[in-house]
């Protein structure tokens, strides 16, 4: 026992001689831990503020939304995310399919191509199929002319138009996932399945598809979280959900509370597809084996193969392509006097804020993780709600940004300043803070995923091996874990940076007086049926949107 005791005595002066030995790692780790529960804190914030909001009473405004629009929100958000749903899971999942387990005609040249239409913005496809199909577009303006008198105009504002623009533009999501989970089956498990007398689709239908099935389920959940957080695509085509309701109550009715009671209900929208999917990967595992990938395709008969060809091409086609040179055509009808102050202005704005919140989002990001490695379980477990955030729709944000910070400045910096013998006024709330707050919110999810990945790639003994050499606190994350982290902060960055710049809800609810972006101004063009003037905006930022596809091919291609 004596002997037990004087090791474990020992033990414990040289944790604290180790302890002595690195002040600057201790306090690099007190201060990383206390940034992430400030961080996962501020995430929560939002979501406390929204719940807390039905404590106020809005009687009138319920009861007129129940009488007149409540219904239809209801089963408008329900329609259009089944049917995205549906749409993204068949159609991304049978082109990944294709792509990998068939050969057809240009089927290398589809299989980074068909991830274009993810540097699509959902809003600047809505407009543009709008534009094409509506009452004054070209389309019906041609067949009236062919057809004379006896042509009935169609209305192109139905649901299942904007389920299909959602669909085009979401599809990437299960196309990417799916195509990974395809590639990363083993070749042996399809050929025993035809061994023993599966055909071809039996075997997809019972063994490739059930493997695939929790990738399929992940990019579909994405796909309707994305589907419940838009707001562009489907105000362009006056298809009222909770996100159009959110924004007719804040600056229609002048009413926060009722936004943020209408939040709350797209917040169980959230939550119930998140159960969803959990609920649906259950407890299973499936265990792929890379060893013998797939060495040969399906041969397909030349009408199948043509056949094959022909439906990859029409989805790129009107997902990217006929959108693009139609955006195209309209800015140079329009000519480069569109390219003015104020344009060049809307463009600084729009770099700026992206940059800022990329930045701030992805050190972030870097805390979190740091946070979580080494962490207990429970705290693990308390960081990783700091992720959180992407499943948040911008416009339930806005909401939750809006609110608590109004309440910090009516009840605390407010008091502050008047007893500083200053003027009370609002700092928080309609800054540019406020606005960065809800980016990195929003998006912390996505740049934590490429820095702490890489950060686990980091093995124990490398930062061990430096500080043996008297390397540690911030030289060790100067000289050790920046330089090896740099492909997953630079990754982290772009996709950030590109994301904050097409975010439109969060942007239209909270952006300071003056601070217009490129997706604002493609707002407020669009709400006025001003299709070629929204074109030089919306072709700007598709352009940078393939930024993070052409890295996400690029690493595609150096992992196989």
């Amino acid at each position: 026992m004596a002997n037990s005791f004087s090791g474990a005595l020992s033990s414990e002066r040289a944790h604290i001689n180790d302890k002595q030995r690195r002040p600057g790692l201790n306090r690099l780790n007190t201060l990383a831990k206390c940034a992430g529960v400030l961080a996962v804190a501020m995430t929560l914030l939002p979501v406390l503020v929204i719940v807390q909001s039905w404590g106020s009473d809005q009687t009138e405004v319920w009861q007129h939304l129940i009488a007149t629009q409540l219904s239809t929100l209801l089963s408008n958000t329900l329609v259009l995310v089944l049917g995205v749903a549906f749409g993204v899971t068949v159609l991304g999942t049978s082109l990944a399919w294709l792509t990998v387990m068939c050969e057809f005609p240009g089927r290398r040249w589809f299989d980074w191509c068909l991830m274009l239409p993810m540097a699509m913005p959902a809003y600047v496809l809505a407009f543009v199929v709008l534009g094409l199909f509506d009452f004054g577009g070209p389309l019906q303006f041609w067949l009236h002319s062919v057809f004379g008198e006896q042509y009935q105009y169609f209305d192109v504002r139905h649901d299942w138009v904007v389920i299909v623009v959602l669909v085009l533009v979401f599809y990437p999501y299960v196309y990417m996932l799916a195509r990974s989970a395809f590639l990363a089956q083993s070749s042996d498990v399809m050929e025993a399945a035809r061994v023993l007398g599966a055909s071809r689709w039996s075997a997809f239908f019972r063994v490739a598809l059930p493997m695939a099935r929790p990738a399929i389920i992940a990019g579909m959940s994405l796909a309707v979280m994305e589907t419940l957080a838009d707001f562009g695509a489907v105000s362009v085509f006056n298809y009222d959900t909770f996100t159009t309701a959110i924004y007719k109550s804040w600056f229609g009715l002048f009413n926060l509370q009722a936004a943020a009671q209408l939040a709350s209900l797209l917040l169980l929208f959230v939550a119930l597809a998140l159960a969803a999917e959990k609920h649906s990967r259950g407890s299973r595992s499936y265990t792929q084996s890379a060893r013998k990938q797939h060495r040969f395709r399906l041969p397909l008969s030349r009408p199948q193969a043509w056949a094959a060809s022909g439906f990859c091409a029409l989805v790129l086609a009107i997902a990217f392509i006929l959108p693009v040179l139609q955006l195209l055509q309209w800015v140079l009808g329009q000519g480069f006097e569109a390219i003015d102050s104020r344009y060049v202005d809307l463009l600084w704005r729009t770099l700026l804020l992206g940059a800022s919140a990329a930045v701030i989002t992805v050190a972030l990001a870097f805390v979190l993780s740091f946070s979580r490695r080494g962490a207990q379980k429970k705290m693990r477990a308390f960081y990783d709600l700091g992720t959180l955030g992407y499943a948040l729709p911008g416009s339930v944000l806005a909401v939750g940004v809006m609110i608590s910070f109004g309440f910090i400045d009516r009840e605390i910096l407010s008091p502050v300043l008047e007893w500083l013998g200053m003027e009370p006024q609002l700092i928080l709330v309609g800054s540019v803070f406020a606005l960065l707050t809800a980016y990195w919110v929003r998006f912390l999810a996505v740049a934590n995923g490429p820095v702490d990945s890489s950060l686990q790639r980091i093995r124990a003994s490398i930062p061990e091996a430096a500080k043996s050499l008297g390397v540690s606190g911030w030289p060790l994350l100067w000289r050790i874990y920046l330089p090896m982290l740099r492909p997953g902060l630079i990754t982290a960055l772009i996709l950030v940076f590109v994301d904050v710049m097409k975010e439109m809800p969060a942007t239209l609810l909270l952006r300071p007086y003056g601070w217009d972006t490129l997706a604002v101004r493609i707002y407020e063009m669009t709400s006025e049926g001003e299709w070629q003037r929204a074109a030089l905006p919306a072709l700007t930022l598709i352009l940078i949107g393939l930024i993070p596809v052409v890295q996400a091919v690029r690493q595609s291609a150096a992992s196989r």
